[in-house]
């Protein structure tokens, strides 16, 4: 994985600071040219991996990806899934069975009624991979080598003690995407003690990781220590917990952490972009050279 990801949170009006800072992004980014915009100037700073949930936009971006191969022939996308507000939304206006009709394909719709509760029962780990399949296809053409599984699903699985389902999709995306998986928590060290247990080696973890533990179940301390001591690769994300902390100082603490492979951040501006990667490689730059 690169050093640095870019993500989307500000691309639909997700906004940890305030809900006026979210109106106005949602309004900035509502043609689809302004994100492209934006993922051009990280791609100017130097990023070349975009992580991002499968919101129905992002299938726009993927053609307009496609239909340039030149120009994005290095760019990466690490698709997060499932997008939960888009089921909810689907939920709210068809209905259970119009959600599922919609979303997952094949005669699944056909089999459940003919099944019901015993069909789902029997083959719930078909029915996941059946879903992973569904929003993987608006990424079809474009290199995706890492899959994530968001932290509303990871963490209920965590929850409920559910590791085989964990492991499912772990092993089902190198099987049929031959891409690695990774996994959103707010609970790092929790859900690397599941995925050991599962037989997971060395997984990727993706999780907030910050100066101040926001977000951080179980404390800063305690994910301190497991970064130190254990093996997997972790990725930042939240550094600025939410604003609490500055940039400056957030980005300082993120990189004098041992084992974090890669941090994620968004950012609206090109300014923001390029202060932000100045900053990482800075203090990457300090902390390699440091005795």
């Amino acid at each position: 994985m690169e050093r640095i990801l870019f993500g989307d949170n500000q691309f639909f009006a997700v906004n940890h600071i305030s809900d006026e800072k979210s109106m106005a992004q949602s309004i900035r980014f509502k043609d689809d040219a302004a994100i492209i915009k934006t993922l051009d100037h990280a791609m100017d700073a130097g990023i070349q991996t975009f992580m991002c949930t499968t919101h129905d936009r992002i299938a726009n971006i993927c053609e307009v990806i496609r239909q340039q191969p030149e120009k994005y022939k290095d760019f990466k996308i690490y698709p997060c899934m499932p997008y939960a507000h888009k089921y909810a939304n689907a939920v709210t206006e068809l209905g259970i069975m119009g959600t599922i009709k919609q979303y997952v394909p094949g005669n699944f719709f056909g089999s459940l009624f003919k099944g019901g509760v015993a069909f789902l029962s029997k083959d719930f780990l078909s029915i996941m991979e059946l879903l992973i399949d569904a929003e993987m296809k608006m990424f079809k053409g474009i290199n995706t080598p890492v899959i994530f599984l968001q932290n509303v699903v990871t963490d209920l699985l965590l929850g409920l003690g559910m590791k085989d389902i964990l492991v499912a999709f772990h092993d089902y995306v190198k099987k049929k995407y031959n891409a690695e998986a990774g996994f959103i928590t707010m609970n790092m060290p929790a859900l690397l003690n599941m995925l050991e247990e599962g037989g997971v080696k060395n997984p990727i973890i993706c999780a907030s990781i910050n100066k101040v533990g926001f977000r951080m179940s179980g404390g800063k301390e305690l994910y301190e220590e497991t970064l130190r001591t254990r093996q997997f690769r972790a990725i930042a994300m939240q550094v600025l917990a939410g604003g609490a902390v500055s940039p400056k100082e957030a980005i300082e603490y993120v990189c004098g952490l041992p084992n974090i492979e890669s941090i994620l951040f968004g950012a609206s501006s090109r300014t923001n972009i390029n202060d932000t990667v100045y900053l990482i490689h800075k203090y990457d730059q300090v902390y390699t050279t440091t005795p």
